[in-house]
């Protein structure tokens, strides 16, 4: 049998003493916040507008919320669905609900009554928590066909006074009859049950994902899983004692709620919140508390360019700032870095591995590969081997592109109640990410798209990424996105969606002339079609099969 050429781990020269050390982790954030609480009792621990929760306080508060669910019913192993924006309800919801002993199910509160309806029945969800104007406008109906039995409703005009009119734009509603108010119980001084602090290898988090293909499957991380992840975040970013993070990534999406809640808590720091993405309120709150680091797709990072309020000054106390959940284009990064003074640093992660798996390291910064134009995502960690396969599962030499695949303490242990999904994604516990890429020989991984984005333009691959790194190199553009539609001479072809940057104009005809010099001819855009704006996830993710969608329903 062949050695693995992976196994030697050749990253591991580009991490430095602190990156490579062997981490012992709390059993879990419930453990790490009990130890902050104990040496930091007055340290804020919370910052939303002009509110303010200590370690203290949260602590106190997350034991009542979770001495009511255990009261109304809630048993050890139990689901509890989470439906917030960025608020500190959601912090006290989650922290509460693994105080009980339950697991916590993440939801995008953008989903709609059938998503969401999935969730709550594939979970067996016993408990759900969210905005008292879903409760009342669609909630209510969705949960009478599931397994719900306790409802605790928030109002996220609670825990500050400012009222910013720019996010906060929703009244205080009457509390239902049929729910329990979130900030009325956790200020009712109910204590936490004793014997249900989580162990290591218990599900924290059921992460719904399409995965690779098909319908949501449920992650199933482990407290271990997080806090693995949120131990290297600590170890590894080189911030100051006492960090101030700002949650730029939704809490619900697992870049969030690992990089950004689970690596402050662990790291006693205050996490800043602003209830959502508003590019003004997100500069004001950089300005007003000085965050020391952040992460969040590329889109965030395009809109708070693109503002037109914004200085470098708003990015003055970042020590680090970092990317992930949609792809990172080079010509973003040089354009940032001269515009506003930080070098974004890329990361790559999944739901399914806890978020990250490679990241760039704080002292170095990712090479562009020459060949392709691709912005190399980072190394992976220590404790972490990324191999590069192809279809039949043989490893491929460095340089050579194939399948993405994970082993390591972050990798969940499968899908909730999925054996077939869990066998197929997760075979011998190493995860197939269903992402195309490759390693150099000093271990820099490169991630050139999905599996199933691959164009066939006339039996050539072409893979949207390039094509978008190209585009966003024009200095009229924002966002960029590359599909393939139906063509009846070459099967598929190549699309462009942009929108434009503030006060810039250019016409399709000049945009694709531009990709034609650059590209292969095979791969430039015969069609372009110019958008105010391009469809996202709440994540700030571009959704390609949106765009797919509106080219096949002739829009």
């Amino acid at each position: 049998m062949t050695a693995s050429r992976y196994a030697a781990r050749p990253w591991l020269a580009l991490l430095d003493d602190a990156q490579r050390a062997p981490i012992d982790p709390a059993d879990s954030l419930v453990h790490a916040l009990r130890r902050a609480a104990a040496e930091v009792p007055e340290r804020p621990f919370l910052a939303y507008f002009d509110g303010r929760l200590t370690y203290r306080e949260v602590d106190e508060l997350s034991d009542s919320v979770a001495g009511h669910l255990a009261a109304r019913g809630l048993e050890r192993g139990d689901r509890v669905a989470v439906l917030l924006q960025n608020s500190p309800h959601f912090v006290l919801a989650l922290l509460g609900a693994w105080k009980a002993g339950a697991t916590v199910v993440p939801v995008n509160p953008m989903y709609k009554s059938a998503e969401v309806g999935h969730v709550l029945r594939d979970g067996e969800v016993a408990a759900l928590v969210c905005a008292d104007r879903a409760w009342e406008s669609y909630l209510r109906a969705t949960a009478a066909d599931s397994p719900v039995r306790i409802v605790l409703t928030a109002c996220e005009r609670d825990f500050q006074t400012r009222d910013d009119a720019r996010v906060l734009t929703f009244a205080r509603l009457p509390q239902a009859g049929d729910a329990d108010d979130l900030a009325a119980v956790a200020r009712a001084g109910h204590p936490a049950p004793e014997g249900r602090e989580p162990a290591p290898d218990d599900i924290a988090l059921i992460s719904y994902t399409s995965g690779t293909s098909g319908t949501p499957k449920g992650a199933t991380n482990t407290h271990r899983n997080i806090m693995v992840n949120a131990e290297r975040q600590r170890t590894g970013l080189h911030l100051p004692e006492a960090p101030v993070y700002y949650a730029l990534a939704p809490l619900f999406h697992i870049t969030g709620m690992v990089c950004q809640l689970g690596a402050c808590l662990n790291s006693a720091g205050t996490l800043v919140l602003t209830y959502r993405f508003e590019a003004g309120v997100v500069l004001d709150a950089f300005a007003e508390h000085r965050p020391h680091y952040t992460v969040g797709p590329s889109t965030a990072f395009m809109a708070l360019a693109a503002h037109p309020a914004v200085t470098r000054e708003h990015f003055a106390s970042f020590v680090n700032i970092s990317s992930g959940g949609a792809p990172l284009p080079p010509a973003l990064v040089e354009k940032f870095r001269a515009g506003f003074g930080p070098y974004i640093r890329n990361g790559y992660g999944l739901t399914e591995c806890t978020a990250p798996c490679a990241s760039v390291p704080p002292h170095r910064e990712a090479p562009v590969d020459p060949v392709s134009g691709t912005l190399a995502v980072g190394v992976p960690g220590p404790d972490t081997v990324v191999r590069i396969v192809d279809d039949t599962g043989a490893e491929v030499p460095f340089g050579e592109q194939g399948e993405i695949v994970v082993r390591g303490p972050q990798v969940v242990p499968g899908y909730w109640r999925r054996p077939d999904a869990t066998a197929e994604t997760f075979p011998d516990g190493e995860l197939r990410t269903g992402d195309i890429g490759f390693m150099d020989e000093q271990g820099w991984l490169y991630v050139v798209d999905r599996k199933k984005d691959m164009i066939n333009a006339s039996g050539f691959k072409v893979w949207p990424r390039e094509v978008e790194d190209v585009l966003y190199t024009h200095p009229a553009v924002r966002e960029a996105a590359v599909v393939g539609v139906p063509d009846g001479y070459r099967g598929e072809t190549v699309k462009a969606y942009i929108s434009l940057r503030p006060g810039v104009e250019t016409d399709p005809d000049e945009l694709a002339v531009y990709c034609k010099e650059r590209l292969a001819a095979y791969k430039y855009p015969r069609q372009v079609e110019i958008l105010p704006d391009l469809p996202k996830t709440a994540s700030g993710k571009i959704l390609r099969r949106e765009l797919r969608s509106r080219t096949h329903d002739g829009r």
